[in-house]
């Protein structure tokens, strides 16, 4: 995820390139959006980078400059979920940036941001229903649990039953209006109050969680053994997915969840060169100040053979869309 001031500086580039160094052989971008990763690789020293995105306009963006790399660059569209199909060939080296860019909210018309009234889409990759519809159809309870279960609102209810009284939807101006008339008015310095229905919604529409999981194994198939996977989340049940994937693939303690035993895998899939996630310096923080809910998780791949991975170790919100 990017600055809005400079989108081609990534949170994190800094320390994610020095966690996985030295940098060398094939690399997965599998967020390539406006391709800082892409590029802080192939400046690092990997002979080639495989930019990979769901969203089709971020090539038409990288048209200008992509050609210095020649053959160094190539780019797929597709979700990382597929990262593995997309390369194509075992890789050296993944990274993953988590969530919605810094370019997508400035689009008015993508419909991801609350400050810009425009179109309620929130699609990604431009496919598959939009918020609009999912909103406009959904029963109440299901919009309730999104909101509650991806978005941690504690309001979702009361959020939800105004969402279908106010139905149709089709403006994310709208939206925001209707959210804000069912909490406080914000206190200085606490977030807007449409961050978490929108970050849950938008969640919702691009099967975000399901994706992790998915590009998560993927890259595990996918990795060569002492390969470097690279995560950067931004919020905490981004985070808690892929700290427990990757405590789950080392057998680290603390891979299980309350809803379901700890999994112990005999011949490990990873090792954990950190203890703990890497967040954002001084330094970075004053340049960026959206950075400061970035963490960066890594793993390193042994030789032993991929597994299959049990989303409910992983604490992968279950959301019942029949709203039974």
């Amino acid at each position: 995820m990017s600055t809005s001031e400079d989108p081609h500086i990534p949170v994190l580039l800094g320390p994610l390139l020095r966690a996985v160094a030295p940098v060398s052989g094939v690399w997965v971008d599998g967020t390539f959006g406006a391709g800082g990763y892409a590029r802080g690789l192939l400046e690092q020293g990997a002979d080639r980078v495989i930019g990979i995105d769901r969203d089709p306009s971020v090539f038409h963006m990288a048209a200008g400059w992509a050609g210095e790399y020649g053959d160094r660059l190539r780019l797929e569209q597709g979700t990382f979920s597929d990262l593995d199909k997309l390369a194509g060939e075992p890789v050296d080296g993944v990274v993953l940036d988590l969530g919605v860019s810094s370019m997508q909210l400035d689009q008015a018309e993508r419909g991801f941001s609350f400050l810009r009234d425009g179109p309620l889409d929130m699609r990604m990759g431009g496919d598959g229903p939009s918020a609009a519809d999912l909103l406009n159809t959904a029963p109440e309870s299901v919009i309730a649990d999104v909101l509650y279960l991806y978005g941690e609102e504690r309001a979702s209810r009361r959020i939800a039953k105004a969402i279908v009284a106010a139905r149709p939807l089709t403006r994310t101006g709208q939206l925001s209006d209707v959210v804000a008339g069912c909490l406080p008015r914000p206190k200085p310095g606490q977030s807007h109050p449409s961050t978490r229905t929108f970050q849950a919604i938008r969640i919702w529409v691009n099967d975000e969680f399901g994706q992790l999981v998915a590009g998560l194994a993927a890259a595990e198939r996918a990795l060569r053994p002492g390969g470097r996977l690279a995560v950067v989340s931004f919020h905490s049940l981004e985070d808690r997915i892929v700290k427990r994937f990757m405590q789950s693939r080392s057998n680290s303690a603390g891979g299980g969840s309350r809803h379901a035993p700890e999994v112990s895998q005999s011949e490990p899939a990873f090792r954990l060169p950190f203890r703990r996630a890497i967040g954002p310096d001084d330094a970075e923080l004053a340049i960026n100040p959206r950075s400061r809910s970035a963490l960066l998780r890594v793993g390193i791949r042994t030789d032993s053979p991929a597994g299959q991975v049990d989303p409910r170790v992983l604490g992968l919100p279950q959301l019942d869309e029949r709203g039974s």
